[in-house]
């Protein structure tokens, strides 16, 4: 009993401050990787703390798998390096006698990745993609700020659009004194029309300027005034009194016009955001509805977080080492290594698979099943402390003795 209670409070501080130093490396990093999507203009920056969360709650199951594997290593090391082992191997537990202590402490983990990995994952991918498909699919016009030149999505048109002038602010001022609401819906006292008015003074635009570059043409169009227009779901930018220039690369023929209402079409219908989305984004049980390599592929990624994360018990305890000449560091330093290495055999089994180069179930049980076996016999090598050296040794035949003459 206090063997069992020992070795669980050691993993239990390893495991805690292990966790919490990579939720923080980790949110550091995803913050700064959300940060240049907003730079880019992919994400709203009113929706950065909870893009932000759903990225670090979807890399949870690598995180607890991380941090099991490392607070294993480092608890064990440490009980070599301390001479701790020395005392429980005399007591007569040697490093299978750990198993059960380890499995005891880790099965909870062992479950909130599958957990996690499984469903958690891909639930989080589809909440931060259906974030970042409606701030892309706004409208071009929503994303300028008055005064400041702004990319349209596509990336084809450049939008400015100039700062309200007072004219029109003390108008618009003057309008909205005489709209009150009623049961849900904007009207003005006594004038219907005047309300339509109050409408597309709250959409008008002054002094406008459009860049366009398109099928070889460049066009400049400049307007004194703009509003805009939704017809049959889509959005139009409706000009008045201005100016178009358009120059052939080609040729460089221009030609200039002039127009007292022009419209170009801003926004099409509004597209359902995420539907036929990417594999990652699919919950598990729609994986296995759909089986084709792609899904397949996610699917073994997500399966080998968990597989991974029981194959780390074994590993743990045999490669875990208390030689006082490499260090307390070099266990923790092997430890992120063979986890890389691990790590990135997942992600090759999910591009395998996707490409169609191996099968579902035969790679797992290649790759997982392998791995398991190895630690299994690396750690009854440890524990039975048996040499290969000596093994040869023994079966090297002898010479044999020489006659007197």
């Amino acid at each position: 009993m206090l063997f069992h209670s020992s070795v669980r409070k050691e993993l239990s501080r390893t495991f805690g401050a292990t966790l919490v130093v990579l939720i923080t490396v980790v949110t550091t990093m995803m913050l700064i990787r959300v940060l240049f999507l907003v730079n880019k203009g992919r994400v709203n920056p009113t929706d950065v703390l909870l893009i932000m969360g759903y990225f670090v709650v979807g890399h949870l199951p690598t995180i607890l798998t991380l941090c099991l594997f490392i607070a294993i290593v480092v608890a064990l090391s440490r009980m070599h390096s301390d001479s701790e082992m020395v005392i429980w191997n005399a007591s007569g537990l040697g490093l299978t006698g750990f198993i059960r202590p380890l499995v005891a402490f880790a099965w909870p983990i062992c479950v909130a990745i599958a957990f996690l990995a499984l469903f958690v994952w891909p639930w989080s991918n589809e909440q931060a993609q259906n974030i970042r498909t409606k701030f892309e699919q706004r409208s071009d016009l929503d994303r300028i700020t008055p005064g400041t030149f702004q990319e349209s999505a596509n990336g084809s048109r450049v939008f400015f659009i100039d700062k309200e002038d007072d004219k029109l602010a003390d108008t618009k001022s003057a309008n909205n004194k005489k709209v009150k609401p009623n049961t849900g819906s904007l009207k003005v006292e006594g004038n219907d029309k005047l309300s339509a008015e109050v409408e597309k003074l709250a959409n008008s635009r002054s002094n406008i300027f459009i860049s366009t570059v398109s099928n070889g043409k460049e066009s400049v169009t400049t307007a004194s005034a703009g509003r805009i227009e939704s017809r049959d779901g889509s959005q139009y930018l409706l000009l008045n009194s201005g100016q178009r220039t358009e120059i052939d690369s080609k040729t460089g023929q221009i030609k200039v016009s002039e127009f007292e209402e022009y419209g170009t079409l801003i926004k099409s219908a509004k597209l359902t955001p995420v539907e036929g989305g990417p594999s990652k984004a699919m919950s598990s049980l729609s994986l296995l509805a759909n089986r084709t390599n792609g899904n397949m592929g996610q699917l073994a990624w997500r399966l080998g977080l968990a597989f991974a994360a029981v194959n780390f018990i074994i590993l743990g305890a045999a490669v875990a080492n208390g030689n006082p000449r490499a260090g307390r560091g070099a266990s923790f330093a092997f430890a992120l290594l063979a986890f890389m290495f691990y790590y990135n055999l997942i992600n090759l089994s999910q591009s395998w698979i996707a490409n169609g180069q191996f099968r579902f179930t035969a790679l797992l049980l290649m790759i997982h099943g392998g791995i398991f076996v190895l630690s299994a016999l690396w750690l009854a090598k440890r524990h039975n402390n048996w040499s290969f050296m000596a093994y040869f040794k023994h079966r090297k035949p002898l010479k044999p003795a020489t006659q007197a003459a």
